[in-house]
């Protein structure tokens, strides 16, 4: 087993960090809460309901996700901006500019002669990164999800485009629950709860102020980042 006995609460609102070594299981607990598979023991409740007793599009429409590089389709803004959503044709202009507004988009897109309907080649080519990262924020903002996930967004950004993208997730960020894989400190040290992961066990939980002072291999990976 990749995990075992991992156990912890998120409430509503709440921001939580996973942490750890690489190979400790972070990304298992993204794929465990995706549903990409189900725990070989025990379960996961949103309340008092196991979340494989909902139907799996029921739970995927209330979860949004950013990843390191998130993904784009070859297409225009617009259909990557709607792409998965059911009546996206039904979906106005003005819900996708105020969107690209929200994720700091929309002065970009309004460069390109096309608007939204300029084509961003394969693997979204035509975008520089940061752009790319924000046209995935805009996507997560127009599915209005309830439980936010995010896979160290900005960590392959220059600083420049971290700091933009950076203020939008933080748009992003406001009145869901947060589930943050965590490779940088400055994402984390504002976490209601970081959960430190080690061997595919938890080892420590609790804020920053608190692993810190208690946890010894937090506090060296909270100190390579300070050098």
């Amino acid at each position: 087993n990749v995990l075992q006995s991992v156990l912890f609460d998120a409430m509503p609102g709440e921001m939580i960090a996973f942490a750890g070594p690489s190979g400790s299981g972070k990304t298992t607990m993204f794929g465990l809460l995706e549903r990409f598979y189900e725990p070989a023991s025990g379960n996961i409740y949103i309340g008092n309901t196991p979340i494989n007793q909902l139907s799996l599009s029921s739970w995927r429409s209330q979860v949004g996700y950013v990843s390191q590089e998130s993904a784009m389709m070859a297409g225009t803004i617009r259909e990557n901006l709607c792409y998965g959503l059911s009546a996206s044709d039904q979906i106005s202009d003005e819900r996708l500019w105020e969107v690209a507004k929200m994720a700091y988009a929309d002065y970009f897109i309004k460069d390109f002669p096309e608007g939204l309907n300029t084509e961003v080649g394969e693997r979204g080519i035509k975008l520089s990164g940061g752009q790319r990262q924000r046209i995935a924020i805009a996507r997560a903002f127009l599915r209005d999800p309830k439980i936010l996930m995010m896979d160290e967004a900005t960590a392959s950004l220059d600083s420049q485009s971290e700091g933009v993208v950076q203020q939008a997730l933080s748009r992003l960020m406001k009145g869901r629950t947060t589930f943050v894989i965590a490779h940088r400190l400055s994402t984390i040290v504002d976490a209601d709860k970081i959960i430190f992961i080690d061997k595919g066990q938890v080892t420590g939980t609790g804020t920053h102020q608190e692993l810190t002072k208690s946890h010894i291999l937090y506090r060296e990976f909270a100190d390579q980042q300070l050098v």
